[in-house]
């Protein structure tokens, strides 16, 4: 069953057009079986076969536990492509790559050497402009009003400064103050006997902001894995510093329409206490609420947009072109 099934009043707030492939191949979840010929890949899984031709797998994805015949890396390695391996939330755990493969050494260059600004700015706009996409979605879907008197004129007032900041920081500051104004607008749309108020940090003690996080985590395992196909490294963020800090930087303007939009829906349709139970220092949810959430949110989390994402600013790094946020 769909989550629109599931829940009806739930919409997708966002589309996207059909995306060209990217030179990646991503085998997920857990039993797959693979082996190559020399020049084919062929991956069976749950009865399912598919065959690639070796030539357009310049980069294999290996996420969860699989059965991998010595040919995959022996022909893969061979014709020049890299093997990448992670856990099942998509923590990397390493590479292998041909003697000599020095194109990852290029593009974490162009990205150690990029002019940072640039690219937090797209980041920040592409943010804001998703969360004020999302909210005025969900004020033409209300009877009553969402905002506040001059709150959406201070959000697009703040999307219209960042042209005018100078330092990174200063786009952090906005960026911040934006998004912390969202959660607190998106929470009025969300039943008060949830206890969310606004975004806070773990550990979380509403339900609410406990499966926001279950939904940027899968969503952070997406686009880190996405990353690291493109050979980008995914702790030199522009926007984001730290660990993961170019990750969060990808995923930062898809989370209203692919994690937001969904749980928000969720908790509109009504969530039953038995389904979590939330103390003084935590939230836990239930089996069956997890089972809910992951289904929808294979839904909403669009993998193809992500990777076109990734391709674009791999481009940008590498190419010189200007980047663009998907929004």
């Amino acid at each position: 069953m769909s989550i629109s099934e599931t829940f009806p009043s739930f919409k997708k707030n966002m589309e996207w057009s059909v995306i060209e492939p990217v030179p990646w191949y991503l085998v997920s979840g857990f039993g797959a079986h693979l082996k190559a010929t020399p020049r084919t890949l062929t991956v069976q899984k749950n009865g399912h076969t598919e065959e690639l031709p070796l030539s357009r797998v310049r980069h294999l994805l290996v996420m969860g536990g699989h059965h991998i015949h010595t040919s995959v890396v022996a022909r893969l390695l061979a014709s020049g492509s890299c093997i990448s391996f992670f856990e099942a939330d998509g923590e990397p755990l390493g590479i292998a790559k041909p003697f000599g493969f020095r194109y990852d050494e290029v593009v974490r260059e162009a990205q150690a050497k990029a002019y940072s600004h640039s690219f937090a700015l797209a980041v920040a706009k592409g943010s804001i402009h998703s969360r004020i996409q999302a909210l005025v979605g969900l004020q033409e879907a209300r009877d009553e009003p969402l905002f506040y008197e001059g709150e959406l004129e201070i959000l697009e007032k703040s999307y219209a400064e960042l042209e005018f900041l100078v330092r990174v920081e200063e786009l952090r500051r906005v960026h911040r103050l934006a998004s912390d104004m969202y959660y607190e607008i998106l929470a009025r749309t969300i039943p008060q006997e949830t206890g969310f108020r606004r975004r806070t940090a773990r550990p979380h003690v509403d339900v609410v902001n406990t499966m926001l996080s279950f939904g940027y985590g899968l969503l952070f395992g997406n686009a880190c894995v996405a990353a690291i196909g493109a050979h980008l490294d995914p702790d030199l963020g522009f926007l984001h510093k730290g660990k993961g800090g170019l990750v969060y930087d990808i995923i930062d303007p898809f989370k209203p329409a692919m994690v937001d939009g969904m749980v928000s829906a969720i908790a509109r349709e009504g969530i039953p206490e038995e389904e979590y139970e939330c103390g003084p220092s935590r939230c836990i949810l239930s089996d069956d609420l997890l089972v809910v959430l992951t289904k929808a949110l294979h839904e909403t989390i669009r993998q193809e947009v992500i990777d076109e994402q990734v391709m674009a600013l791999q481009g940008a790094l590498i190419k010189k072109n200007d980047y663009l946020v998907i929004t």
